[in-house]
């Protein structure tokens, strides 16, 4: 960890708790900065609340109060669920102040390679596979950001000769201002999350962001069948990337078919990859540049998609119970995201779906709905998801309360041979805290089955 002096004497507010904002707090503590934390959570129920106050660090809760502003902070850190129309983030941006996310922290203290991935779909599994890749090169890698493990945390024990592979969401990148990985990665980009960013562009400038402060000495991975994307990353200055899974490039990653392709050199044969599915190959291409451009070899990345089958929640195979297979994709918040999962399969598949309405019809789905014989629909989108489903020609629809009655629904209507599928196409947040809480409820409920 670099001995970092930009935050010392500094009044520093932190703006929402989680896992984010309970490490952002403590490290800027560590780092010298008079810390004061404000969550909504009341007091008596704010276990992390507790915690920090207990470490001498000043927590108002219960409330975002706008006054707080007037206490002569120098800059805000803010949790990236909380949006930029919260009243206390707008009267901070009003001021000038800088509103971070904690991932600037990280980068700040770091010194470690910093490797990092954004894009709509398929952050964790690149993340997955690029932190697999190095590790099994005998290299030390963390897998850290919106992957579970908070960056600001790995960053204070990474060493100079280890590598951060972190995954990075809009919320989080549009909070930078000077972090710049040495290798940065774009999946795709898609429509999602417009109830937060105001427009698409808004989003895929924040997407972009991860590119804004990179140098000549830095790369840019990025998906080249996307035109929009490419646009949106002209600017970069760092060396770009392309990869391409609908044409050959010489320059960039690609395949003929048979194999992947690095600037012209097979790295490794379809056939050895065990990871199924086609939206998969955009993951393991970016994967592929990113392992190769760090050094690892050749050997190591083939002997990781021999292996690698999945990461959880992401069309995670969960049992075969009564010859029906059981895959929990939790993790497909969005549209697009079902879609893939779907089209990864071409047996009579039950779907279930539903979630947090955030204002989108689902008639996308339907082209990938074909083998749907049934469609289990729960959440406010329930409704929604069965006129879809039935604008479809998915005949058997069933209503249900939540995820548990879903599967005991599934199990009930399943035959031989087919596929149970979790695929929401929408975020958890109306009936669970977290996508991985409603997969880890649907892994319970599978592993039930007698």
């Amino acid at each position: 960890m670099i001995d970092y002096k930009g935050y010392q004497n500094k009044k520093v507010l932190v703006v929402g708790l989680a896992k984010s904002g309970v490490a952002a707090s403590l490290l800027l503590h560590r780092l010298g900065a008079f810390v004061t934390v404000n969550d909504w959570k009341p007091l008596s129920e704010n276990k992390d609340a507790q915690q920090l106050l207990d470490q001498g660090i000043k927590v108002i809760t219960g409330s975002h109060p706008v006054e707080l502003l007037d206490e002569g902070f120098e800059l805000i850190v803010k949790n990236p669920g909380i949006p930029y129309s919260n009243p206390l983030i707008k009267g901070a941006i009003a001021k000038g102040l800088p509103v971070l996310t904690e991932v600037e922290l990280a980068y700040q203290i770091s010194e470690a390679d910093i490797i990092g991935v954004t894009g709509t779909n398929g952050k964790t599994t690149t993340t997955t596979l690029i932190h697999e890749m190095i590790t099994k090169d005998q290299k030390k890698s963390y897998a850290a950001g919106n992957i579970g493990t908070v960056a600001c945390e790995v960053a204070q024990i990474a060493k100079p000769d280890e590598a951060m592979v972190i995954e990075l969401s809009s919320f989080q990148l549009m909070g930078i201002r000077q972090f710049a990985p040495s290798i940065s990665i774009i999946t795709n980009i898609y429509d999602a999350h417009l109830d937060y960013h105001s427009s698409k562009e808004e989003y895929v400038e924040a997407k972009a962001a991860i590119t804004k402060n990179q140098t000549a000495d830095d790369y840019l991975i990025v998906n080249a069948d996307q035109e929009d994307l490419m646009a949106a990353v002209s600017h970069t200055k760092a060396k770009i990337v392309p990869f391409s899974t609908k044409r050959f490039l010489q320059d960039g990653i690609s395949s003929d078919g048979d194999k992947i392709y690095m600037n012209g050199e097979a790295v490794v044969a379809i056939r050895e990859i065990v990871l199924p599915g086609r939206h998969n190959l955009e993951n393991i291409m970016a994967a592929i540049g990113a392992a190769r451009l760090y050094g690892v070899s050749d050997d190591s990345i083939r002997k990781v998609l021999g292996e690698f089958s999945g990461v959880k929640h992401r069309t995670q195979f969960v049992r075969e119970w009564k010859d029906i297979k059981f895959y929990n994709d939790s993790k497909a918040t969005n549209i697009l995201a079902t879609q893939s999962a779907l089209d990864a399969f071409t047996v009579p598949t039950i779907l279930l779906c539903g979630g947090l309405d955030r204002g989108n019809s689902f008639d996308e789905l339907s082209d990938s709905m074909s083998h749907v014989k049934t469609a289990i629909v729960f959440g406010e989108t329930a409704e929604k998801m069965a006129d879809a489903a039935k604008n479809a020609g998915v005949t058997d629809i069933i209503r249900v309360k939540d995820v548990n009655e879903a599967v005991t629904a599934a199990a009930e209507v399943a035959a031989s041979g087919d596929v149970v599928l979790l695929s929401p196409a929408c975020a958890s947040w109306d009936q669970y805290p977290t996508f991985e809480v409603r997969g880890d409820i649907f892994i319970e409920a599978v592993n039930k089955l007698k």
